[in-house]
């Protein structure tokens, strides 16, 4: 499907027409299917994907098999943004955690729209920075906080960009999100019933409680959402963010993404 001029990213939405028309004619509307794998690592960049909705993971592959997550991009952001800097093997794996649709474009033509333009330029330099935060503070998070927090916080993620309490995931694929044993996943979610935070598993299909789910988190995902919205609008709201004070509403922190 040809790209007819709307669109449900954040990112091409910021963008003017003259612009946008730069990418136009090559730029078509996708089905984001879910588990596809749209970049292998190691393989060259041949599309960008600037999803409308659904979220797609990015996965390191190690040497021995295992696979953990070191980001998630939604409506927000884009997938292929390296491409920009010219040819070369992709890092990561791209793989859609969530259906969706997205607009795609060949890297080639990206590539040389960035040259020509500004605005372009200046959307890719809020999507880099967004990402930066997540990948400087999902290491930090890795390291310093416990697992059960840390799948709290993906899940939430998750949930911000497929805007839905019902997420479809397996516990394998959770497993391989987190860098973890199946059996530790197994465990984890049975202290999340427990506490009400989720509140039903079937295969392939995990629904939440958002606020008891938030309750679990570290800090880290509260963090990325306000911190990633200072980028896009120039809000101020950091210090909110990172209070501990329980009075912070719901709204506010909704308000981040």
């Amino acid at each position: 499907m040809r790209f007819s001029g709307g669109t449900g990213n954040r990112l091409l939405a910021t963008l003017p027409a003259a612009d946008l028309d730069l990418l136009g004619p090559d730029l078509e509307t996708v089905a984001l299917d879910q588990d596809a794998v749209l970049t292998r690592a190691g393989d060259e960049i041949d599309y960008v994907f600037f999803p409308h909705s659904g979220a797609i993971l990015l996965m390191i592959d190690m040497a021995d098999g295992h696979t953990v997550a070191t980001g998630v991009v939604g409506r927000e952001g884009v997938v292929g943004s390296l491409s920009v800097l010219g040819s070369s093997p992709s890092g990561i794996t791209a793989v859609v955690g969530a259906a969706g649709t997205a607009s795609r474009l060949p890297a080639a033509r990206f590539h040389a729209a960035f040259g020509r333009s500004a605005a372009i330029r200046q959307a890719m330099q809020k999507h880099i920075r967004s990402m930066l935060i997540q990948f400087q503070r999902g290491s930090a998070c890795n390291a310093l906080h416990p697992v059960e927090a840390r799948m709290a916080r993906w899940l939430l993620q998750l949930r911000d960009r497929v805007d839905s309490d019902v997420l479809p995931l397996t516990q394998h694929a959770l497993s391989q999100i987190l860098g973890v044993r199946r059996t530790t996943v197994t465990l984890l979610m049975r202290n999340l019933r427990t506490r009400g935070a989720i509140r039903s598993e079937q295969r392939g299909r995990i629904e939440i409680d958002r606020s008891r789910l938030a309750a679990v988190a570290c800090e880290c995902h509260r963090v990325m959402r306000v911190e990633a919205e200072e980028i896009f609008s120039g809000h101020q709201s950091r210090a909110a963010a990172r209070t501990d004070d329980p009075r912070i509403s719901q709204a506010e922190t909704d308000d981040a993404m």
